[in-house]
């Protein structure tokens, strides 16, 4: 069961406020939760129904003291998913630590869509970017909607929040997304490099422009006016790892 004070504390963590107060954050579903359990984030706190206990009791049994079996319903009641049959967390926010530099980043402007986000955060665990970096105007990375999004990536990809204008500067390689670009299946990448994805409806901020070394185009084939940011992410990093495989 779920006290009155543990349910409204776990929801307080819906805003952002709370979550930088308290420094947790929540992880709901199956999925995610067997993803937390995985890697190295400090799990506070796991709300569990009968049958996931079940299930998954050898991979739970380490988290035995931090355990509660609860309902269905109490679940669904605290949570922000609309039904949850599984599980829910409360998790230590991670330092952030250094950013490291020897690896290509991908880098976002202005990202607002809690779904995009999380998404991208997916992007890259699948084509193995450890690392991304936000402008501080973004949507929190711990966002419920962010964390569900990621479908357990947020346990692998680090997530930093900086001025993009100081990390760009420092970069020799820069390349972002623009409507102006040169064509992406024409061009050699170079590594490492820090690859700029612009707001999703503003695009790229003009002072973050002088510091790209090379705008990229993705060409398209019919109407449509321009690609979501995820869409355009997961297109940029495939060609990005495509190129580089065979240059």
């Amino acid at each position: 069961m779920i006290s009155n004070r543990e349910s409204k504390f776990i929801k307080s963590l819906q805003l952002k406020k709370f979550r930088q107060l308290e420094n947790q954050f929540v992880v709901e579903g199956a999925k995610n939760v067997l993803e937390l359990l995985q890697s190295d984030l400090e799990v506070i706190r796991v709300f569990a129904t009968n049958d996931f206990l079940s299930k998954y009791q050898e991979r739970l049994s380490e988290y035995s003291e931090v355990l509660t079996e609860v309902k269905e319903a109490d679940l669904k009641k605290v949570g922000s998913f609309t039904s949850n049959n599984a599980a829910l967390a409360l998790v230590k926010v991670p330092e952030q630590s250094e950013m490291d530099s020897s690896q290509s980043i991908l880098a976002f402007d202005r990202i607002k869509d809690p779904g995009n986000l999380g998404t991208v955060i997916r992007i890259a665990d699948w084509y193995g970017f450890k690392q991304i970096v936000c402008s501080t105007e973004s949507v929190d990375c711990y966002n419920p909607k962010v964390i569900s999004a990621t479908m357990g990536s947020f346990a692998r990809v680090q997530v930093h929040y900086a001025d993009l204008g100081e990390i760009l500067q420092k970069s020799k390689h820069v390349y972002g997304t623009t409507l102006q670009g040169d064509n992406i299946h024409e061009l050699k990448f170079q590594e490492p490099a820090v690859v700029v994805f612009g707001n999703e409806s503003e695009g790229l901020a003009d002072d973050l422009r002088q510091y790209l070394t090379q705008e990229v185009f993705i060409p398209g084939y019919g109407g449509a006016e321009s690609l979501n940011v995820a869409v355009s992410t997961a297109v940029f990093c495939d060609n990005f790892r495509r190129l580089l495989k065979f240059q």
